[in-house]
């Protein structure tokens, strides 16, 4: 392929590619490439794994193009591919996500960072400790839950585009969200909780509130109401900081890098199809 970039919208380098230009769709891979094996690294839990899953999400995209309707995401459309993907190669080596399940699975040494760095949170945010425990707090969700919150909160898709991924509807990707960011801020609370004052009286469950105002589902009167309770509650305050940094870092978690050899393999197997396939 060429190693000239073609600049555009994915619309124009996808109308490109369409009529054969290679420099267009090498610039489709590059751009796409990284997103892809993010995805397929936290979804299917290693990297070789995700190598593989990359690799043929990419092949899979260069040959469908022709079939790729206008009218919807480009990353939507990959996102799909790449958890069909996953699925396909979990089933093919029997692979089980839930090895990662708690920070019990650990290396001595990653526990022994993550307890010291648990008595200064903001010393924690600022480290590799911090990576680390959201990586495990996120592999240790049900595979159906990490899948949401992964393209919702990292990825960054809307619900919609999410239920469109996962064939799935939007109450159902709303239910697994919310449980899903609530799992992942009680695994990070010791790294980043705030110390703070006992409520006075019961307390609504304002980290479901939160989570639902946040996707739009909180009728005003309600969200009137927890804000105004939050306000005087220095405990739901703490709370509701927590959450909102735990989707701060998801949303900021670092890309693995792409290694050398995967975008070697990927842009050699579209060359051969290249050349093979019909004019």
């Amino acid at each position: 392929m060429s190693d000239a970039r073609t600049p555009g919208t994915d619309i124009d380098l996808v109308a490109a590619s369409r009529r054969g230009d290679s420099a267009a769709l090498d610039e489709l891979v590059t751009r796409y490439q990284p997103r892809v094996f993010r995805f397929g690294v936290r979804l299917c839990g290693d990297a070789e794994t995700a190598a593989d899953v990359a690799q043929d999400t990419l092949l899979a995209m260069a040959r469908s193009l022709r079939d790729f309707r206008a009218d919807a995401s480009l990353s939507t459309w990959l996102y799909a591919i790449t958890h069909r993907a996953c699925l396909r190669h979990r089933r093919k080596k029997r692979f089980q996500p839930a090895r990662e399940e708690s920070l019990d699975a650990l290396p001595p040494d990653q526990r022994d960072a993550l307890a010291a760095s648990a008595r200064d949170p903001e010393q924690a945010l600022a480290g590799r400790e911090i990576e680390v425990a959201l990586k495990a707090a996120i592999a240790g969700l049900k595979p159906a839950e990490r899948e949401v919150l992964l393209l919702r909160d990292v990825e960054g898709l809307t619900a919609p585009e999410v239920g469109e991924v996962l064939g799935l509807g939007l109450a159902a990707v709303k239910s697994r969200l919310h449980r899903a960011r609530l799992a992942v801020r009680q695994k990070l609370e010791p790294l980043i909780g705030t110390p703070a004052a006992p409520g006075a009286g019961p307390c609504p469950n304002v980290l479901m509130l939160l989570s639902r105002h946040l996707e739009g589902d909180l009728a005003p009167a309600t969200c009137a109401e927890m804000m105004a309770h939050v306000e005087r509650c220095p405990r739901c305050d703490a709370a509701c900081a927590s959450l909102k940094r735990v989707l701060a870092l998801c949303r900021d978690a670092p890309a693995p890098d792409v290694p050398a050899p995967l975008g070697r393999a990927v842009r050699d197997a579209i060359k051969i199809w290249l050349a093979e396939r019909p004019a």
